[in-house]
Formats: C-alpha cells, sequence, structure tokens
C-alpha cells in the first residue's frame, strides 16, 4: 500500500485560526473555563490548550483584534488574556532575523512527563530554593515547550531548561542535564544565585540576557500565581516554528 504523506506542519499551524475577533474570543472562553475546571477530562484540557495556545498566537499576529476579544471575555480571564498576549508578543523580538526557510533538523518532539510528575519537579526546586515554582514552569514553557523539545538550540543550550554546558558545570551538581528533575533543580538554584527570589527580573535577566524574556516569564508566571490551574493549559501548549514560509506546527513525533 502506499504511504500516508506526513502531515503539512505549516497548514497544522492554521487549522485553528480564527475568523474573527468574536468568535476567537468565545472559543478562547470555553478553552480558559475548561483549563480552570478541576473536572475537566484530559481529552477536553488537551484540547483547550491547543485552543488557548492557538488563540493567544493570532492575536499576538493580529493586533487590531485584540481590545474586541478582550471586551469579550470574562473580566479575570481578559486580566490574563493580556498577560499571555504581552508574553508572546515579548517573545516574538527574540526571534532571529533572517528567519530560517525551515525548521531544525536536529530536533526531536517528545511527549513529555505528565504535568502533575513535571509539577512536582518544580515544587520540590521551590521548597529547597524559595524560587516560585510558577517561574520554573515558565522557563520551562518557554524554554523548551515543558520538554517537548530534544536538541540543542542554535547556540548550544542543551537539556529541557536550556542550559549551555559551563552553566551547567556551575550549577547543575553533578546530574544529569537531560534529566527534567535535574534541570529544573539546577535552574532554580542558578536562579537564587542571582538574586531570587527577592529580584527575580535580575535573576530571570542572568538565565537568558534580554528584557524581553523577563517580561514574558514574569507574565506567564504572574498567570499561573493567581490561577495555578492554568498550569494544564500551558502544559498542552504545542511546539511552533517560525520560518522564513510561515509558522510550522511541530507535532510529537517530528524528528523520529
Amino acid at each position: 500500500p502506499a504511504e500516508t504523506p506526513a502531515p503539512d506542519p505549516f497548514e497544522a499551524a492554521r487549522r485553528l485560526d480564527a475568523a474573527s475577533a468574536q468568535e476567537l474570543a468565545s472559543r478562547l472562553a470555553e478553552a480558559e473555563d475548561t483549563i480552570r475546571t478541576a473536572s475537566s477530562d484530559p481529552d477536553r484540557l488537551e484540547r483547550a490548550g491547543r485552543v488557548q495556545q492557538a488563540s493567544y498566537r493570532q492575536l499576538v499576529r493580529t493586533p487590531g483584534w485584540r481590545e474586541e476579544a478582550f471586551a469579550a471575555l470574562p473580566p479575570d480571564v481578559r486580566v490574563h488574556a493580556r498577560l499571555n498576549v504581552e508574553a508572546g508578543e515579548a517573545l516574538r523580538r527574540l526571534l532571529p532575523s533572517p528567519l530560517r526557510d525551515a525548521p531544525p533538523d536536529a530536533w526531536t518532539i517528545v511527549q513529555p512527563p505528565p504535568p502533575d510528575e513535571l509539577r512536582s519537579h518544580y515544587e520540590r526546586a521551590s521548597e529547597a530554593t524559595g524560587i516560585g515554582w510558577e517561574y520554573l514552569a515558565a522557563i520551562h514553557l518557554s524554554e523548551t515547550r515543558m520538554g517537548r523539545i530534544r536538541g540543542d538550540s542554535h547556540a548550544g543550550a542543551r537539556g529541557p531548561m536550556q542550559f549551555m554546558p559551563a552553566t551547567w558545570e556551575r550549577y547543575g551538581d553533578g546530574g544529569d542535564i537531560e534529566d527534567y528533575g535535574d534541570a529544573i533543580a539546577a535552574a532554580a538554584r542558578m536562579l537564587r544565585a542571582n538574586g531570587g527570589p527577592s529580584d527575580m527580573d535580575n535573576a530571570l535577566f542572568r538565565y537568558n540576557p534580554s528584557r524581553h524574556y523577563v517580561t514574558a516569564i514574569g507574565a506567564y508566571a504572574r498567570v499561573m500565581r493567581e490561577a495555578p490551574r492554568t498550569f494544564y493549559g500551558y502544559y498542552h501548549w504545542q511546539v511552533y516554528y517560525a520560518t522564513s514560509r510561515g509558522e510550522a506546527l511541530l507535532e510529537v513525533g517530528y524528528g523520529t
């Protein structure tokens, strides 16, 4: 039999786009409600996380829709929606110029550990250092989408929390740079050594020397601090990669 052609990652990145600001707001409000409801079943939660992510990405790309969409959201969600868009806009400013023509061949996209397992790693590291677990989750989200990306960065950073080898030698405490628990604990130690938790802006800047990065991590952390169940939405955010041809959605299994 003929082989089934691989899905087009560029088409996959467009499939959850809304046709209007009102449609986007309606989808986003439903997704946020699902994420914030403790009884949400896993399949509904995954779908909600994907819709949530796609909605915020579309608002970053379509600033003219923002105020109409925000106005249609419940007030508590509206505050966090603005923070998510602020974070997405800040991270977009970190994209390389010019953009590459295709996603990296060296990356593999894998399924991360279950969310409660990751949450336990964040909380243990938080208890040991005083760094809020929300900051560790926000860094993990921004660096590798909770560990979905397996492969070195363009600069040579490695592991789920993206450490440069020399930095790992300083904060890794003899652990495995690719191990989720070891990497999260090392990130907490690094943040603590550089001013956290009393001066998180400085600590985050030392982690990645960009004010845009500091803004993004602070925004995501604030959302999780104020509404802890939003972590379960972020857990389901997927790997999008911006190229000169547009955005590609890299699903689990990419690169294998």
